[in-house]
């Protein structure tokens, strides 16, 4: 077996080190023994969606956001077509915008039927959201210069296999039970037969919980 992963707009889209989500992806399917390959594309290449079992888009600046938007809209039904392919999409901070009706009245992609704009005081600090899925309490931080109009997204927007979020950073790395949720379910996609290991996510679950209580207790 084989995971093809799509970092997209990995040059403009990765201001808070969003690529440690995809080193870590990448050492997980290594560890249970799956070849992976990563591509990293960006604006002007030429991009064949169906090769692809998993795009990842990070976050940017509001200014690389507006530029990437006008770019990806050419790609806005095959986009469509991978998502209700049942095919994995992780877009972290500002790029979950991107897939919405509007950005500054500005037409984004269209799969979900909401709109941001930008906001004149920031969304700064730690946050901490439930997310049903995982059945667990996630953790992230938000540097937010626009907002969901609808207010809709303190925590993951889940369609199929599209999870998009305002949480920033390498929320896979901070958020062990979540990383190995979507691990499984990216490999189940491809093989529901796959006999997994177990993943040794022990150091990653005692250091959430020290933050965790450190965030509990404040």
């Amino acid at each position: 077996m084989k995971i093809n992963i799509l970092h997209l707009y990995y040059d403009l889209m990765n201001l808070y080190g969003e690529v440690g989500n995809i080193n870590a992806i990448v050492h997980s399917l290594k560890e249970e023994k799956i070849k992976v390959n990563v591509d990293n594309l960006t604006i002007n290449d030429q991009i064949d969606f169906s090769k692809y079992d998993l795009i990842y888009i990070g976050c940017g600046t509001e200014l690389n956001r507006n530029i990437v938007l006008k770019d990806i809209l050419r790609y806005k039904s095959e986009i469509f077509k991978f998502i209700e392919s049942n095919s994995f999409v992780i877009a972290t901070g500002n790029s979950l915008e991107l897939f919405l009706n509007s950005i500054n009245d500005n037409k984004g992609l269209g799969i979900f039927d909401y709109n941001a704009k930008d906001i004149d005081k920031r969304i700064v600090g730690d946050l901490v959201v439930n997310v049903d899925f995982v059945k667990e309490e996630v953790l992230g931080f938000r540097n937010q210069g626009s907002n969901i109009t609808d207010n809709i997204t303190d925590g993951i927007l889940n369609y199929k296999n599209f999870y998009g979020t305002y949480l920033l950073g390498p929320i896979l790395v901070r958020n062990p039970i979540l990383h190995e949720y979507i691990i499984k379910s990216l490999i189940k996609e491809k093989n529901k037969k796959f006999k997994f290991k177990k993943l040794d996510l022990s150091l990653d679950i005692n250091a959430k919980e020290v933050y965790m209580s450190k965030y509990h207790s404040k």
